[in-house]
């Protein structure tokens, strides 16, 4: 019989815990140190691979959160969070540098938040650009002439210049005819050479050294500038016109070459409107583009750089021919108050097209068919661009019976090779303006949400114009999303209509295609019917046998709002009708639960459209457990091949519903189908906040298991939780009270300074470890640990490190070391690992001694006693130290603590 063990926690007397939060890190890091008020730094190297955790504690098992700030603001963060303990981002880049927060919460007291600084470093290559004093400049301006050379890179730390002429290094105050120095306004950013009045041996080789001091094993970049009598700026000649002028599908071919330079510039092509088409090919400083296009058109610029001087940069603009958006308007007599065409008086007709080049395009006109020409009656003018671009006007004068019939405007370019556009307009006496009206019975309109509607309005006129539609009562967009929609029948066609779509819409005439008069409009207003909204939609309800439920159903919306009736159902059975007087909400109550009243109720509130619903899920199902994650030790071994594991939980709202009799165990091998399920009985009823525990036994090592804990009362089973259980390599019981894995800001070293003096030694014992073995009088198979261990030996005066292993009855004298190094062993930290087989109770000690100088302190950190032999030699995994010894280092690093100090 499957036994449990219950206790109260914390909850159930009243006093929660809140979260805690800790993050520790993997990854490629480079250094972790605590900086003032507690920030803790992260540094990395781009394009490394970053990846934080974020340990929690709590109960119920908190939620983890991880956000971002102090990052670009175009920078979105994986949508500025991501949920999950293990924050990781391969191949880092500068701009995800910046403060990361990780926030865990369940819900009881306050969030748990802790974060950490990502400093991301990186170096690029420098680049020197060379300046003369511009009083001075000329052609070929490097003889006997004041010269600046300018050495700039991007970095994360601030870069260390150093300049070099051939193999020597200058530096302030060492050659009179140099002087290096940092402009103010740069703060460190650059590091200029100016050499005053060239001498012959300032024509060398110049290097510049960009240097971040190593820092993340990012190694120093170097650039070389040749500097001679003929280094010059470069210049460049474009072999095209300006402007170029062509036809669509055309290949226009850009010809830039260079005129002068030293060092060779290199060149390249622009756009004023951003990037270069697609399409376009360059080579040797000729940019193809096959098969022109209109988007193609703007400023095309050549940039020649030899980082000499100012970049050379030339341009030119490519025209692409296009006729498009032809219109036409008429407009009747402007001296007489009348909108309609009248025998005896002027009427004039404009036809407008948009043209590239504007300057080639020319109009014709036509009468039925026939060429026409300007004269007194008939006048054909070309609008002032400047005023209307692209127009033009034929106005008849003294309206005739004869001068009635179809007036063509023609549009072209000069040259040709673009189709022409030709625009018909007839004049006849049947010509008359527009007018707008709205069917009977059109306006309101109503529909049912979900329908198509048609919004009509008649238009007459000869010729018919274009009708523009928009929102009448707001400043809301059309159904398509536009502000205007346009339609040449008049009618205005809604899919799928919305209640968000009610109100009223304009109807209005366009001048273009018409009647240039005062625009004609009319209104139409839209009603869209839809059901009752309501709430709750849905609510699942727990309860127990014998007990009262209340449930409520509320309107929040409907059109009509006059709402008919209401009906309550469970299941198809009908328990309560009736109509609402001045309420909006309706209730249900069961007295007395029983067992044939679980199942699902509907509230259905309806009104002339259809029903809203409110739906109720009433169950006697329990909630789900709520595994305890934070149990201290919970794995144990007793047999090699087995392990054993605490499993502990709280039952969330266990008052809820009926007494909880008993739970089902599932369990199964991760990566398995088959579960191995055991009922656990309780007795009594659970309390709030109780801690249940029960013992796994058998599990096979190192395997992991799922585990699946489910509630069960009278009504059945309830709501299930899951969890996995992960074998680990734990410590012999009687080591484990030792061994924790806290992190620490701190790591033990020795003071090799004054008054210690050469041969001065210092000791660091650890408690005492109890070896258990079967046979408590002799031990024929002593068991194995791994002893491992950091240490830095760094500086010319590094005496000895021994690390020693004193068991039980012995004296430090009659214990040899089981390690030892001496001498400067580099400014790095590498590891050692020692298998050890004690037969008795022990303790691990280290001893210090001091060498010649104070240039000798030695450090230790993240020592670890775990059982079993090392699996491997020692890695020699190195860490960079940030400031040389005697200093102490100045660096954090995570320790095991394995001594009482």
């Amino acid at each position: 019989r499957a036994q449990i063990q219950r206790q109260l926690t914390h909850s159930a007397q009243g006093r929660v815990p809140p979260p805690t939060v800790r993050i520790v890190h993997s990854g490629h890091t480079c250094n972790v140190e605590e900086e003032r008020y507690s920030e803790r730094v992260y540094t990395i190297r781009e394009g490394e691979t970053l990846e934080l955790t974020c340990l929690v504690t709590g109960h119920p098992r908190p939620q983890i959160r991880w956000t971002k700030t102090a990052g670009s603001v175009s920078d979105r963060f994986q949508d500025s969070s991501v949920f999950n303990e293990t924050l990781h981002i391969a191949k880092i880049q500068r701009h995800q540098g910046g403060r990361y927060y990780c926030k865990a919460e369940n819900g009881l007291g306050s969030p748990a938040i802790k974060s950490i600084r990502v400093d991301v470093y990186y170096l690029d290559e420098p680049v020197v650009t060379v300046h003369q004093s511009i009083g001075e400049a000329k052609e070929q301006f490097y003889y006997e002439r004041t010269v600046f050379l300018r050495c700039i890179a991007n970095s994360n730390p601030p870069i260390r210049y150093s300049w070099y002429r051939g193999r020597d290094v200058l530096s302030q105050g060492s050659d009179k005819g140099v002087e290096i120095y940092e402009p103010f306004f740069t703060q460190g950013e650059t590091k200029i050479l100016k050499l005053k009045n060239l001498r012959p041996k300032d024509y060398a080789n110049y290097s510049c050294i960009a240097s971040i001091r190593n820092v993340c094993g990012i190694a120093d970049r170097r650039v070389v500038f040749r500097l001679t009598n003929k280094t010059a700026p470069a210049s460049i000649k474009l072999l095209v016109e300006d402007p170029i002028v062509v036809n669509p599908g055309q290949t226009v071919s850009l010809v830039c070459i260079t005129t002068g330079g030293e060092p060779t510039p290199s060149l390249n092509w622009t756009l004023s409107s951003g990037s270069l088409p697609e399409k376009s090919l360059m080579k040797d400083g000729t940019l193809t583009l096959p098969a022109i296009a209109s988007e193609d058109a703007g400023v095309y610029s050549c940039i020649a750089s030899n980082n000499v001087g100012n970049p050379a940069k030339k341009s030119t603009t490519i025209i692409v021919r296009a006729l498009k958006k032809g219109r036409f308007w008429i407009t009747p007599d402007p001296y007489h108050n009348d909108d309609n065409i009248q025998i005896g008086r002027e009427v004039k007709i404009s036809c407008q097209v948009e043209a590239t080049p504007p300057e080639e395009l020319q109009f014709s006109w036509l009468k039925n068919g026939r060429a026409l020409r300007s004269s007194e009656r008939m006048v054909i003018t070309q609008t002032d661009p400047d005023i209307s671009p692209g127009t033009t006007n034929l106005d008849i004068i003294d309206l005739k019976f004869t001068d009635f019939g179809t007036y063509t405007c023609v549009a072209s370019l000069r040259g040709g090779g673009i189709p022409e556009i030709s625009i018909d307009v007839n004049i006849s006496s049947p010509t008359v303006p527009p007018n707008l009206t709205v069917p009977r019975g059109k306006s309101p309109m109503a529909v049912r949400e979900g329908e198509t509607v048609e919004l009509e309005c008649l238009v007459s006129g000869k010729p018919k114009p274009i009708i523009l539609w928009s929102r009448a009562d707001k400043e809301a967009p059309m159904p398509d999303g536009s502000m205007q929609m346009e339609s040449y029948d008049g009618v205005l066609r809604i899919v799928n209509v919305s209640r968000e779509m009610s109100g009223s819409y304009r109807c209005q005439t366009s001048q273009y295609n018409g009647f240039n008069v005062k625009p004609r409009e009319a209104v139409i207003e839209l009603i869209v019917h839809y059901p009752p909204a309501v709430e709750p939609v849905w609510q699942e309800v727990r309860q127990g046998l014998g007990r009262p439920v209340a449930m409520n159903c509320r309107v929040l919306r409907a059109h009509p709002s006059r709402v008919l009736r209401y009906e309550w159902r469970l299941g198809s059975r009908l328990l309560h009708a009736g109509t609402f007087d001045s309420r909006d909400d309706t209730d249900y109550t069961i007295r007395s639960l029983v067992r044939e009243g679980y199942g699902e109720y509907t509230c259905d509130i309806i009104n002339e459209v259809g029903p809203g619903r409110c739906t109720f899920l009433v169950t006697g199902k329990a909630y789900p457990p709520e595994f305890y994650y934070d149990t201290y030790n919970p794995l144990w071994q007793n047999r090699p091949r087995v392990y054993g594991y605490k499993l502990q939980w709280t039952q969330m709202n266990p008052n809820a519903v009926d007494r909880i009799m008993a739970y089902r165990l599932g369990i199964r091998q991760t990566g398995q189908q088959r579960w191995w399920e055991q009922d656990i009985p309780v007795e009594g009823n659970i309390q709030k906040g109780e801690l249940i525990t029960h013992n796994l036994t058998e599990l096979i090592r190192p395997e992991a298991y799922v585990v699946r804990l489910t509630p069960i009362t009278r009504f059945g089973e309830g709501d299930s939780s899951t969890r996995v259980v992960t074998y680990s390599v734990p410590i012999n019981p009687y080591l484990s009270e030792y061994l924790f894995t806290i992190p620490s800001s701190f790591y033990m070293y020795i003071e090799t300074s004054r008054p210690r003096k050469e041969g001065d030694t210092a000791r660091l014992l650890s408690p005492t470890f109890n070896v258990a073995p079967k046979n408590p009088h002799s031990i024929t198979s002593p068991p194995a640990y791994c002893f491992s261990f950091y240490y830095h030996m760094y500086g010319k005066h590094i005496g000895t490190l021994n690390a020693f292993v004193k068991q039980k009855g012995q004296s430090t004298s009659d214990a040899g070391p089981v390690w030892s190094l001496s001498g400067n062993q580099g400014d790095r930290w590498r590891q050692a690992k020692i298998s050890i087989h004690p037969t008795a109770s022990f303790q691990v000690m280290f001893e210090g001694i001091r060498g010649p100088g104070i240039e000798g302190d030695i450090a230790i950190d993240d020592v670890t006693l775990e059982e079993g032999e090392c699996p491997d030699p020692p890695s020699n995994r190195m860490y960079q130290a940030c400031i040389r010894f005697p200093i102490i280092i100045h660096r954090r690093l995570t320790v095991r603590d394995v001594f009482s100090y």
